[in-house]
């Protein structure tokens, strides 16, 4: 894994891991790389310094986050806390709660771009998360 600090045309900044850096490249080439603030597929990597730590037992600075990632940070615990995750069944699950055939409820998952882009289509009420969802095993 990688970790890119990057810049989108707006003049946000953000972090993103990566499995490689030729990930890195096919995935910014795909136009699947995007600002975690307005998303702009229009992003850089921007100059990283590597972790050093100033005193023993802190943090390298490249280990802290920013307020940015703070926020998400957060954000990802009250969904977790207050939603139920269906995976890759959100898509049929949201259409179905929308259609009124199963109670309504706070869900998140994983959906494809095509089956997002027919939810908000058909007037689902569907929204990115700026975090992908913690892998769950049976």
């Amino acid at each position: 894994m990688i970790r890119y600090s990057l810049n989108c045309d707006k003049g946000h900044g953000f972090d993103s891991w990566f499995k490689s850096a030729d990930a890195f490249d096919a995935l910014k080439a795909s136009g699947m790389v995007t600002c975690a603030v307005c998303g702009s597929a229009a992003v850089e990597k921007s100059l990283m310094a590597p972790s050093v730590r100033t005193e023993p037992g802190e943090r390298p600075l490249s280990d802290r986050k920013t307020p940015l990632e703070e926020a998400v940070a957060g954000l990802r615990q009250e969904v977790e806390k207050n939603s139920e995750y269906v995976g890759m069944s959100f898509a049929s699950e949201a259409r179905a709660m929308h259609e009124g055939a199963v109670p309504t409820r706070a869900i998140y998952g994983e959906a494809k771009v095509e089956e997002a882009k027919k939810l908000l289509e058909d007037g689902v009420p569907v929204a990115p998360l700026p975090f992908a969802p913690r892998k769950r095993s049976n």
